[in-house]
């Protein structure tokens, strides 16, 4: 079965791997990871913020980490952010939370944040658009596909903007 989400991959020439996993499965990262076989680093969160402008961004994190606020709000460029309603979630991506894919529904303008310590992944698990299916790919081809910014936002220690560390 061809997802939207393949078909794109597919259209933009982009390597992936589609794999399943029953659909039974509790809702989450980690069990995700689990019913896969790799690690929870490497499942893909994939997280919508609403801006106090109205604006609406991607967030992609590892399944076992959590954005340190002021980074995120520094990368966003707004210290006015919230995590997005369901509602407005599905609004946004055409789906609904647990298997929202990184790519292929944004918009020209989006913007779309990858947590930059992914970057050191082998592979990485994101959402196929249907609960139950996973698409595996490289980091760099998940910049590539979502036209994500790759910025720091789990290490206060460092800075956000990766070209900023001089």
């Amino acid at each position: 079965m061809k997802l939207p989400s393949h078909l794109y991959l597919d259209e933009k020439n982009i390597p992936y791997e589609a794999l399943s996993f029953s659909p039974e499965t509790e809702k989450g990262a980690a069990n995700v990871a689990h019913a896969l076989g790799f690690s929870e680093r490497q499942a893909v969160k994939t997280l919508i913020f609403q801006v106090d402008t109205g604006e609406r961004v991607l967030v992609m994190l590892g399944g076992d980490q959590n954005a340190v606020s002021g980074n995120l709000k520094k990368a966003i460029g707004s210290r006015n952010i919230q995590m997005a309603a369901p509602d407005v979630v599905k609004e946004t991506t055409g789906y609904i939370i647990g298997s929202i894919p990184a790519f292929h529904w944004q918009p020209e303008n989006f913007r779309s944040f990858l947590e930059a310590s992914l970057l050191n992944e082998p592979i990485l698990g994101t959402g196929g658009g249907q609960w139950g299916e996973e698409i595996m790919i490289t980091p760099e081809n998940l910049v590539k596909a979502s036209r994500a910014i790759v910025v720091n936002l789990t290490d206060r220690e460092r800075a956000v903007f990766l070209n900023s560390e001089g």
